[in-house]
């Protein structure tokens, strides 16, 4: 899983500088070439400062094991010669290029961080420690914790030493190199060959490397030059020189765990002759026994489990790859790939360096005081699944996603496994993927159930050994232990639960539990029983069939249909009960959606992203109580395998999901789901919804969901740029109307309006209050009123820098909109400009109704001058201008263009003369909503002058009913000054 960034002004690799580390410890290579953008460089500087390194701008490769040696061992030199007549061939010189392309080459997967991605370029590499015979055939680790713990990395051995010699003088011919999944065994060989390529690996003038996993399909007899030069036809003139030529030969054996190898002299016999046509195991056994070539170098990589297939007489040095032991690789590799230059994918132009760099420091941070983060980062592989949440979290800015989180860990599983059986020896040869969901999966499930996430001891063997009845289960379960388990568990680093297990990163406790369910492994007992039944009875049926219609013309043929009935009767009946587990699914799936006791939480995205870059501010106390823990991803996850694109990718790993059981897990789940979608959801709860539908992948089944909600309130959700293209593209899977649509303290910005767009065209009511919108995000709404198919019809903006500028531009919206009846602009510094300049475009609008200008700082000429534009306006019947700076004077004015002389309300104040303003509790409601956004001195001077009023308008009626309606008034502008006095609103 580990990849590289690309750096495209180090083109030139002689200007490596080595920088020795701290006691021998640390190897350091800097390109000297710089970088373009710096985001984050202080993770590069802050790891390097302890040792007193200068860290300049370009290229880092941070190296941690022994120290380079000075000089090549004088077997490196031998033969230089040589290497002038071969190495500089055009055969060679072919055979490095065709490499590097195919060695280069990146997987779909890595297509989103952007093309200067790439493996020939900056690169950190795990930790590799030397390691011996007696720990590769000491018994099987257990279940426990003790096994589990990361061990130190003692003798730590860089990958250009591995062919050194040994401790006593030995010169070292072949390698084993093994690691768990997941630690970069495959990457770390790829970049490997691509050194090779480059001249960067000049201790072997030639590098063959085999896929053991291709050799595994043939069986058909070949020779070593036939088989060389079949899968490379350039080295058709270098083939004949092996073993007659002193040429540094280095073969590279990948995945030896898919090979079953057979060492004994009765089962795979001795063939020293290159020419010789052999099987392809027959040739890697003679290779390793160095019978074949015994010249030439030989690196293998497996899996634990696997290295005691070579016996220890045939290996001179086994190295384990330990991953990223060490918490800085760690935080090198973080800052590395997320400050990469094009790392964002389309929205690069979009997103500021700045906006990397923080990202990077957040993760710091966590790194540092999160240890559970830490410890599931020592693999790799999961710091690539980190990087790419984060991506996905951040970077996405277009409508619909490239790609849903599902996806993402689909895709993260097929990078780690891609279709491997669990043990290539095992007559099942169940596949690794399959293996995991029913034993991991099961865990992972009825953790969910039981709503925790730490597992002890017990557990994992009720999981994993209580169905443990064969010589093979319990084969199979070794093999897991040794190579699988650590991917998906980890001892927890929490204090008081040092002695439990969890999933190494959260959400795959979920994304488990949801491809165990989905897959049916969770069910009962007659639900097995019946599938198998209705199996072996259809096939019974198929054969009595074949017999029947032979002797049909013997029997009367009214007898027939009874006997094919009486046949038919078994499979379906059985059928249905097996049947009944995908209603159960959609059961499952719909309850856990919607799952009260989740209400009100942060929605998942949120969750993800605190999970990865920890939540700011104070950690919780080792003895204070945790919060709940939340599974709202369990049924996310759920909808999104559901997915076309994601049963594609799991057929590949041997879980297959058949068309027709995700159509009727469907069709069982949609009238739940619309049923309760129709209830009103919190905010929180309603964005998990829609998030779920975007999993899904599913537009009819969305559609129809979508139809039924003619509301959608998400209010003070924080809509990232990815929330905002999910909502849009579930939006968009219709094009019905939208009655409103409440984003109200949503943290929009122009971009997110943008993304929107087509969302917002369709809602009648649009809530945009308290979102810092400026002048760049009213050019947006200008656009949005002026479209034709716009149909807004209430606008509310308040508490949004609009400014003059802003007003510029909603003025002219207003000039040629044909569907806005309400708008409102309260608290938006308009000012006496932008209020003049919206009553200039004013006269030009012809169905505005009510418009909310209160607390503008208006004076009397730019109020009084909206108040004679309202009053000739055909359809304008109310202005709201309170608390606005208005003089006595001014509201005099005012207060004599009444609405029975010029036809228009101009709310400024709470009294009507000798009487109570008929809209006094709509201000103080306006006041009493927005007091904790408003500026408290200044609504206390406002009050009190209220106030004044009020009671200056009390003494002058006679009439006892307008005194008390005054009183009541009075009363309620007391409460309030009281409560702001004493801070309790």
């Amino acid at each position: 899983m580990l990849r590289a960034v690309q750096c495209q002004s180090c083109l030139s690799w002689g200007t490596w500088t080595h920088l020795p580390g701290s006691r021998g410890t640390q190897s350091v290579y800097l390109c000297a070439a710089p970088v373009p953008g710096t985001a984050g460089s202080f993770f590069l500087r802050k790891i390097l400062c302890a040792s007193g390194i200068s860290l300049p701008r370009g290229c880092a490769r941070y190296q941690r094991g022994s120290q380079e040696r000075s000089a090549q061992p004088s077997s490196s030199r031998h033969g230089l010669s040589h290497l002038r007549n071969v190495a500089t061939s055009d055969a060679i010189k072919k055979h490095q290029k065709s490499l590097s392309a195919w060695f280069s080459h990146q997987p779909n997967e890595e297509r989103q961080f952007g093309p200067s991605f790439s493996l020939d370029a900056v690169h950190v590499d795990p930790v590799i420690r030397e390691s011996s015979l007696e720990e590769v055939l000491k018994p099987s680790p257990d279940l426990t914790i003790q096994n589990q713990l990361q061990q130190p990395c003692s003798q730590v051995i860089s990958l250009q030493n591995l062919f050194d010699v040994d401790a006593c003088g030995r010169q070292v011919k072949n390698v084993v190199l093994y690691g768990t999944v997941g630690t970069g065994k495959s990457t770390l060989i790829k970049k490997m060959v691509v050194d090779w390529c480059h001249g960067r690996l000049p201790r072997f003038e030639l590098v063959i490397p085999f896929s053991c996993e291709d050799l595994s399909h043939s069986h058909a007899p070949i020779s070593l030059r036939r088989l060389i030069t079949k899968k490379y036809q350039h080295l058709r003139d270098v083939v004949p020189m092996l073993g007659a030529s002193n040429l540094k030969v280095l073969f590279i054996l990948n995945g030896l765990e898919r090979l079953n190898l057979d060492f004994s002299l009765a089962g795979t016999e001795l063939c020293c002759d290159p020419t010789e046509p052999v099987p392809p195991s027959a040739i890697v056994v003679n290779l390793l026994r160095k019978y074949l070539l015994p010249e030439a170098s030989i690196i293998v990589t497996t899996c634990p489990s696997a290295v005691r297939r070579i016996p220890g007489k045939y290996v001179g040095r086994y190295a384990e790859i330990c991953g990223f032991s060490d918490t800085n690789l760690q935080k090198l590799y973080f800052q590395m790939r997320l400050s990469q230059p094009g790392c964002s994918g389309e929205g690069s132009a979009g997103s500021s360096s700045g906006e990397k760099e923080n990202l990077v420091e957040m993760l710091s941070r966590n790194l540092e005081r999160h240890d559970q983060i830490a410890a599931a980062c020592f693999l790799p592989s999961y710091c690539w699944l980190v990087c790419t949440t984060l991506h996905f979290l951040y970077f996405t800015r277009t409508a619909p996603p490239s790609q849903t989180l599902t996806g993402i860990y689909t895709s993260f599983l097929r990078l780690n496994f891609s279709g491997e059986v669990l043990d290539s020896t095992d007559p099942t040869k169940i596949s690794m993927m399959k293996y995991v969901a029913k034993t991991v999966g099961k865990l992972a499930y009825e953790g969910v159930m039981s709503r925790k996430t730490c597992f002890s001891e017990d557990d994992l063997q009720q999981c994993f050994e209580v169905e443990m009845k064969t010589e093979s289960e319990l084969n199979l379960l070794e093999v897991f232990r040794r190579d699988v388990f650590r991917f998906f568990l980890t001892p927890c680093v929490q204090p008081g639960k040092e002695h439990t297990f969890v999933f190494t990163i959260p959400a795959m406790q979920e994304y488990l539990a949801a491809l165990h369910v989905v897959l049916g492994e969770k069910k009962t007992l007659a639900q097995r029983v019946g599938k198998e039944l209705s199996e072996v009875i259809g096939k019974v049926s198929e054969d009595v069939a074949v017999v029947l219609n032979i002797i049909s013309k013997v029997l009367p043929l009214r007898f027939l249909p009874v006997l094919f009935n009486l046949l038919k009767i078994f499979p379906r009946y059985f059928s249905r009960l097996s049947g009944k587990e995908r209603d159960a699914i959609a059961h499952t799936m719909a309850v856990e959606l919607f799952k009260e006791e989740d209400y009100y939480n942060d929605d998942v995205l949120d969750q993800i992203n605190s999970s990865i870059l920890g939540v700011e501010g104070p950690m919780h106390h080792p003895d204070e109580a945790p919060d709940d823990e939340v599974f709202e991803l369990f049924p996310i996850f759920m909808g999104g395998i559901l997915s076309r694109r994601n049963r594609a990718i799991l057929e590949q790993l041997g879980c297959s999901i058949k068309n027709l059981a995700a159509f009727e897990i469907a069709k069982a789940m949609k009238k739940t789901v619309i049923r309760n979608s129709r209830k009103g959801l919190p905010p929180s709860e309603l964005m998990d919804y829609l998030f779920f539908l975007h999993e899904f992948q599913n537009e009819r089944f969305t559609a129809e969901a979508i139809r039924s909600l003619r509301t959608v309130n998400l209010s003070s959700v924080k809509m990232t740029p990815l929330k905002c293209c999910v909502l849009a593209s579930v939006m968009g899977a219709t094009c019905h109307e939208v009655e409103e649509l409440n984003l109200t303290s949503c943290n929009l910005d122009t971009s997110s309006l943008r993304i929107l767009f087509p969302v917002l065209l369709r809602c009648k009511a649009l809530h945009l209050q308290l979102n810092s919108l400026g002048s760049d995000a009213c050019k947006e709404i200008r656009d949005l009123l002026l479209h034709d198919k716009c149909v807004v019809s209430n606008l509310r903006l308040a508490n949004n820098p609009v400014g003059e500028q802003g007003a510029q531009y909603l003025a002219e919206a207003l000039a040629g909109n044909r569907s806005l009846t309400h708008l409102s602009l309260l608290h938006t510094a308009l000012g006496d400009r932008g209020a003049e300049v919206i009553a200039q475009h004013l006269a030009e609008n012809r169905h505005l109704q009510e418009l909310n200008l209160g607390y503008n700082s208006l004076t009397d000429a730019a109020a009084l001058q909206v108040v004679e534009v309202a009053k000739k306006h055909a359809t304008l019947d109310k202005v709201h201008l309170y608390f606005n700076d208005i003089s006595e004077e001014g509201k005099r004015a005012l207060h004599s263009l009444r609405m029975d002389r010029d036809g228009v309300r101009a709310l400024v104040f709470l009294t009507a003369g000798t009487d109570v303003s008929d809209y006094w509790s709509n201000i103080l409601n306006v006041v009493q909503r927005n007091l904790p956004f408003w500026d408290r001195e200044r609504v206390r001077q406002h009050l009190t002058l209220i106030l004044q009023d009020l009671e200056s308008s009390r003494r002058q009626t006679a009439n006892p009913w307008r005194k008390a309606k005054f009183l009541r008034v009075e009363s309620e502008v007391k409460k309030m000054l009281g409560e702001l006095r004493h801070e309790t609103l």
